[in-house]
C-alpha cells in the first residue's frame, strides 16, 4: 500500500474522473483564479521595483551620493575638505561644484539651475557624460563661456548646438545707472538627456571657474561625493562630519529625496496588500469547491471511517487535494508572472506603437517608459502568501469531512 495513506487517497481523488462535473469545473476555476492573482501580484511588484530602481538610477545619474557644503554661498578652506573626503576609504570620487539659480534667454526664456563643474573631476562623481545627446563635457573649458543644456530645456528655449543663449543671474550689481542683474552670453556646445524631466528641462552645466566669476564667488559652493555603496551614505556622512567640523554641512541623496522614495516604498506595500485580496477571492472559490467535494464524497468518507481511518487521516486527504490545487495555481502563476514581468517593457512598447498611445507622459512622470524589475524575493513572498491562503482554505472543509458520521452518511445509500 502506498504510504502515507492520506497523500495516496488525496492524489487519487484529484486524478479520478468525478461524477459531478460541476466540481471539476470549480476546481479548474480555482486554479485559474489563483494563477491570475499570482501573475497580477508579481507583475505589479516588478513594475513598482522598476519604478524605484529607475528613479534611483536616474536621479543618482545627475546628483551625487553625498554633498559637502559650507555655511555661506562658498566653502571656506575647501581644499582641506576635499582632501579629508578623498582620504575616506568609502569615497570613490569627489568633485567641487557651484550652483546658481538663473534665467536663460534663447528664442524664449526659461528658469534653470546652472551648475558649475570641473569636466576632469565630474565623471568621477556622476555619469552625465554617458547621457550626452550631442557634444561633450570636455568643451566646458575655463574662460570659454560654453554651456551644456538639458535636451528638453534646449527645445523649450528653441536653441541647439552652436547657438547662443543669455544667462541672467538674479544678483544686482551697482552701476552708474543703478542696480542691474548680471548678464552673460554662452555658446551651446552640447545637450544631455537623463530621462527625468526634473533635470532634462531644468539643469545646465558650465565650467566651475566661469560660474564663480558669474556669481562673484571666491570658491566652490560645495563638494559632491561618490561612495562605494550608496546605501551606506548616512554612516559615511556622520564619519566625515566628525572630521570636518561644524563649519560644513553634509547631506546625502536619501535626505534630498527622502519623501520621493518613501512614497514609492509605501505605494508598493499598499498595492501588494490590496492585490492580495485577489488571492483571497481565489481562495474562496477553493473553499466552495472543497465543500462541494466533501458533500459528494460522504459515502466514501463513511466507508473509510468504518475501515479504520481516523478523523485526522480524513482531514489530511482533503487538505492534500486543496493544497495540490493551490500548488498548481502557484506554479503556473509564478512561471507566467515571471515571464510577463520580464517581457513587460517590450509588450508596453508594442501596445503604444500599435494603438498610438503613451502611458507615461514626460510632462507628468519622471520616466517615460514602463519599467519592470523582477526580484526573486518578491516572487517568493507572493508564493508563500498564496500557499498560506490555500492552506487556510483547506482547513474548514477538511475539518467538516473529518466530522462525518458513518452511520448517518450510509443510511440512505
Amino acid at each position: 500500500m502506498f504510504r502515507p495513506l492520506e497523500l495516496f487517497i488525496g492524489l487519487r481523488y484529484t486524478r479520478a474522473k468525478r461524477r459531478n462535473q460541476f466540481i471539476s469545473f470549480i476546481s479548474a476555476v480555482s486554479i485559474v483564479c489563483i494563477t491570475v492573482s499570482v501573475i497580477a501580484l508579481i507583475a505589479v511588484m516588478s513594475v513598482m521595483n522598476g519604478f524605484s530602481y529607475q528613479m534611483k538610477t536616474r536621479i543618482l545619474g545627475a546628483i551625487s551620493h553625498a554633498t559637502i557644503s559650507g555655511i555661506g554661498q562658498s566653502m571656506e578652506d575647501w581644499p582641506r575638505a576635499l582632501d579629508i573626503a578623498q582620504a575616506n576609504p568609502h569615497v570613490l570620487g569627489a568633485a567641487p561644484y557651484v550652483e546658481i539659480n538663473a534665467l536663460l534667454q534663447g528664442r524664449t526664456a526659461a528658469p534653470a539651475l546652472a551648475r558649475g563643474i570641473d569636466p576632469a573631476l565630474e565623471p568621477k562623481v556622476v555619469d552625465l557624460g554617458q547621457h550626452m545627446v550631442r557634444g561633450s563635457l570636455d568643451k566646458l573649458t575655463p574662460g570659454s563661456w560654453n554651456i551644456v543644456l538639458g535636451q528638453d530645456l534646449a527645445t523649450q528655449l528653441g536653441v541647439g548646438v552652436g547657438d547662443q543663449v543669455t544667462m541672467l543671474v538674479p544678483e544686482l550689481r551697482a552701476t552708474p545707472f543703478g542696480g542691474v542683474p548680471r548678464l552673460r552670453g554662452f555658446h551651446v556646445v552640447g545637450t544631455f538627456s537623463v530621462g527625468m524631466e526634473q533635470f532634462d528641462s531644468g539643469l545646465v552645466l558650465i565650467n566651475i571657474q566661469d560660474a564663480e566669476k558669474l556669481g562673484s564667488l571666491s570658491g566652490p559652493s560645495g563638494i559632491r561625493l561618490k561612495l562605494d555603496d550608496l546605501f551606506n551614505a548616512r554612516p559615511v556622512a556622520h564619519e566625515l562630519a566628525d572630521k570636518l567640523g561644524q563649519i560644513y554641512q553634509i547631506r546625502t541623496w536619501e535626505q534630498d529625496n527622502a519623501n520621493l522614495f518613501s512614497a514609492i516604498s509605501m505605494e508598493k506595500k499598499v498595492m501588494g496588500i490590496i492585490l492580495s485580496l485577489i488571492v483571497l477571492v481565489a481562495v474562496i472559490n477553493l473553499v466552495s469547491m472543497l465543500m462541494m467535494l466533501v458533500t459528494d464524497k460522504q459515502a466514501d468518507i463513511a466507508i473509510l471511517r468504518t475501515l479504520g481511518a481516523t478523523p485526522r487521516s480524513v482531514m489530511g486527504m482533503f487538505m492534500v487535494q486543496g493544497l495540490l490545487i493551490g500548488l498548481v495555481g502557484i506554479g503556473f502563476g509564478v512561471s507566467l508572472g515571471s515571464l510577463l514581468s520580464w517581457k513587460l517593457p517590450a509588450i508596453v512598447k508594442w501596445i503604444e506603437h500599435v494603438f498610438h498611445v503613451q502611458f507615461l507622459s514626460p510632462d507628468v512622470y519622471y520616466i517615460t517608459e514602463v519599467p519592470s524589475r523582477l526580484e526573486w524575493a518578491d516572487v517568493g513572498w507572493v508564493a508563500v502568501v498564496t500557499f498560506a491562503f490555500s492552506l487556510f482554505a483547506t482547513l474548514y472543509p477538511a475539518w467538516r469531512a473529518s466530522r462525518t458520521q458513518p452511520a448517518q452518511a450510509l443510511r440512505y445509500e
